[in-house]
């Protein structure tokens, strides 16, 4: 891992000045981060991208958001059982997986691979 990347993603974070960065921004530093250090930014990441799923720009698109929260859910279950956020960020990514899941169905578009979600 290029550790110039992992220190301007770190500096990134501290100069927004947040508790949770959010957006593109956000999905790129922490995907980072989570690879490095899983259980200091995991939880953040599992939040963003259930957040990301909702966002404007994939409302219309099932496969792409089913995609983000696929992550989230393999990101928050990869969290150790004792992390304080990991059954919260789980639970909520789990639900915006089946609600994303029961739209599609119910337009018409889902597919036996969607209808899983067996994370």
């Amino acid at each position: 891992m290029d550790q110039d990347m992992v220190v301007r993603a770190r500096v990134q974070l501290l100069s927004a000045n947040r508790r949770v960065v959010r957006g593109t921004a956000g999905l790129r530093i922490y995907r980072l981060l989570t690879r490095v250090e899983p259980e200091v930014y995991g939880s953040k990441l599992a939040y963003v991208l259930v957040e990301a799923s909702m966002s404007a720009l994939v409302r219309e698109l099932p496969e792409q958001r089913l995609a983000l929260l696929d992550e989230a859910v393999a990101v928050a279950s990869a969290l150790g059982a004792a992390h304080p956020y990991r059954d919260k960020v789980l639970a909520r990514a789990r639900a915006a997986r089946r609600e994303v899941t029961g739209q599609a169905m119910a337009a018409g578009r889902g597919t036996p691979s969607q209808e899983g979600g067996g994370h």
